[in-house]
């Protein structure tokens, strides 16, 4: 199947103004996966001039609560977590029986991936009926951003079952920050029908796609730093993926109890706590 062509196609349209037809299709998606518009900012089908703005729509004023404890990290999206854990022989899980490496997953380079060697990463998974933005779950500074070129597999569960290095083969982009417990990367993953991955502060990475690996480099102090609270937007995806984020070593002390595979995650709740041993 040409899924790159396909995504590039599904794009067109969830971005094309189609009057009635794009309100009837938003309807239809709504009812389909029993959306709440509730929460929605804008609450109508009729709202929305295009797909695209009804699936990355922004929420309502106090629909979600950062918890501002600076002693945790909080949920990045609206989803459910696929794996977690620690980093182990420069290995994540993908799904039972199936692993693949931090290397691989931020670009190929061994350098950038150094710095997370020995720790943990978490997978969420962002489902068709979730709030597509994606927020800091910590406060941080962008030091490099990477478009990696790949594949466009679905990520749902049953495909991460399935296909091994998911995550490690499709089209990504890679946001590299340091806090002040240590160094953190946020990966966007591409999926089949995803139209578009951008971020806050350089718009639209992809598409088009590309053949070849690309690298941005940011100032991390001075009037050109790009600087996140925690709870800040830092992206969104039109028409859903997942998120897989690494920590270096000692950043976090633990994932909260309830935390775990099959998790339904919301945005601004606690995750895990800080290893309070670095301050």
């Amino acid at each position: 199947m040409p899924k790159h062509a396909i995504s590039r196609l599904a794009g067109k349209l969830a971005e094309a103004k189609m009057g009635w037809l794009t309100t009837k299709l938003i309807s239809m998606f709504i009812k389909a996966y029993g959306i709440n518009m509730n929460e929605a900012k804008l609450k109508k089908a009729s709202d929305f001039d295009t797909f695209n703005n009804f699936f990355t729509r922004e929420l309502e004023e106090g629909a979600r609560t950062i918890n501002n404890d600076e002693s945790t990290i909080c949920y990045p999206v609206d989803g459910a977590i696929s794996q977690q854990g620690d980093i182990i022989d420069g290995q994540l899980i993908q799904a039972k029986g199936f692993n693949y490496s931090v290397t691989s997953l931020l670009g190929g380079d061994e350098k950038t991936a150094a710095p997370f060697q020995g720790g943990k990463f978490s997978c969420i998974y962002l489902a068709p009926k979730d709030y597509h933005r994606i927020h800091m779950p910590i406060a941080a500074t962008l030091r490099e951003m990477i478009y990696v070129p790949g594949e466009l597999f679905s990520v749902n569960p049953l495909t991460a079952r399935n296909v091994p290095d998911l995550f490690a083969r499709n089209e990504r982009v890679v946001a590299i920050f340091d806090t002040e417990m240590g160094e953190m990367a946020m990966v966007l993953v591409g999926a089949t029908i995803v139209a578009s991955i951008e971020t806050t502060w350089a718009g639209t990475i992809t598409p088009p796609a590309g053949k070849d690996i690309f690298r941005w480099q940011y100032p991390k102090d001075g009037a050109d730093a790009i600087t996140f609270n925690k709870g800040d937007e830092m992206g969104r995806f039109k028409l859903g993926s997942t998120v897989v984020s690494t920590f270096a070593p000692k950043m976090l002390a633990d994932f909260a109890p309830d935390a775990g595979p099959g998790k339904v995650t919301r945005l601004g709740e606690v995750y895990a706590s800080l290893d309070q041993s670095k301050t």
